[in-house]
């Protein structure tokens, strides 16, 4: 039986398309050597464009501070450091909409306005890890408190030099020291206008209604005192202790009732002198900011904002009177809040230690022009290889 033609040169061109394994050793024997340098030369492209091309990592430490020896005492707690977290990136868009942006920093500015970039390259360092939490939990409250305690914020940046790199992550750690003072500063100064705008119409309403009491209160008095006159005495009447607010009270000797109504009048005027006082304040806040607003909108540097206002709270302190206790108050109460902004975001974020950079990535490159190389190089004399078969087979 003789087996057709057509099988025949199907079978020959099935064995002739299959590669065995001794033809891949032989294939690598015969080009071993052209595989070894261009690995070797892809190791040499992959150093040469890491050593230029490739950027510095800087990261800088900004320890978070505890001023007062307290859990309380620390510069930011996760509150607040999550909510600047939401608005600093707000905050730097802002100044580049503005073009109040320092100098030669416009690129970071821009990367700062990003939600993303503080995610990325901003990272808190607590007291305990989660981890070790787990493996302490119910041995304490305290270390429930520590393990939301930030210890540290390190901000990392990228760039194609050493110097670049350096300064770009302190020109960061700078925009969220003084960033984060003026959305505080901000947050005060609102909170005195709402102050303001709230409070003077309640004081002035109350201011009215007092006086209107006082009025009526004045008026019982000299009724009773001529009452009094008309009926001597009626000093003995009845030994009973009532209060002089209540129903019985009419039935009280009248130099009793006259005694309760004018300890009324001076509470009257007390609560009266107080309501004014407290409305003088609220003028000396007004002072304040006619002269704190202008600058909120001049400067973004929430720390140079900072001690403009506290000097204009020392001017005001230098005109205010002797005997003005409600304005000294409040130009107390406006020194600490101020001074301790100003703490709080130099002293309280600081660092022991410059930026540190490195250049990572290296041996990761290296390898990646290595396998770039040998396997370019494999599958060029592959296609070599497979072009020659097919011409062969095509010459017979």
């Amino acid at each position: 039986m003789t087996i057709p033609n057509q099988q025949i040169d199907a079978e020959e061109s099935r064995q002739e398309s299959e590669i065995s394994l001794v033809d891949i050793v032989n294939f690598l024997a015969d080009s071993w050597k052209k595989l070894v340098i261009a690995g070797v030369i892809g190791v040499v492209l992959g150093l040469g464009g890491w050593f230029t091309l490739g950027s510095y990592s800087a990261e800088y430490v900004l320890l978070n501070n505890n001023n007062n020896n307290n859990n309380d005492g620390y510069a930011l707690d996760i509150i607040s450091w999550k909510i600047l977290q939401k608005n600093l990136p707000n905050l730097a868009a802002q100044v580049v909409d503005e073009n109040k942006v320092p100098q030669n920093q416009g690129r970071i500015y821009k990367s700062l306005a990003d939600d993303q970039w503080w995610q990325k390259n901003v990272t808190t360092g607590y007291a305990i890890s989660k981890a070790d939490a787990k493996d302490l939990a119910g041995v304490s409250k305290d270390l429930d408190a520590a393990s939301t305690t930030i210890i540290n914020l390190t901000l990392t940046a990228k760039e194609f030099s050493k110097e670049g790199a350096a300064q770009e992550v302190k020109a960061a750690a700078q925009f969220l020291r003084s960033g984060g003072a003026y959305l505080q500063i901000r947050s005060l100064l609102n909170g005195y206008e709402s102050q303001t705008l709230s409070t003077v119409a309640d004081l002035q309403q109350k201011i009215t209604s007092t006086q209107i009491e006082v009025g009526y209160q004045i008026e019982r008095a000299k009724s009773l005192e001529e009452l009094h006159k008309r009926f001597p005495g009626g000093t003995n009447v009845g030994g009973q202790v009532v209060d002089p607010k209540d129903s019985g009270a009419k039935y009280l000797p009248i130099s009793t009732q006259i005694i309760a109504v004018n300890n009324d009048i001076n509470a009257s005027k007390e609560s009266l002198v107080r309501l004014q006082k407290r409305l003088a304040q609220i003028g000396l806040i007004k002072s304040f900011l006619e002269q704190a607003m202008p600058l909120q909108d001049q400067t973004f540097d929430g720390l140079t904002l900072d001690n403009d206002l506290l000097a204009i709270e020392a001017q005001l302190r230098a005109k205010l009177a002797k005997d003005d206790s409600n304005g000294q108050e409040f130009l107390d109460q406006l020194h600490a809040q101020l001074l301790a902004i100003q703490v709080r975001f130099t002293k309280g974020l600081d660092a022991n230690t410059p930026p540190t950079t490195s250049k990572k990535g290296m041996i990761k490159t290296a390898a990646g022009g290595l396998a770039a190389g040998f396997f370019l190089m494999f599958f060029v004399l592959l296609g070599q290889r497979v072009w020659q078969t097919i011409k062969n087979g095509g010459a017979k």
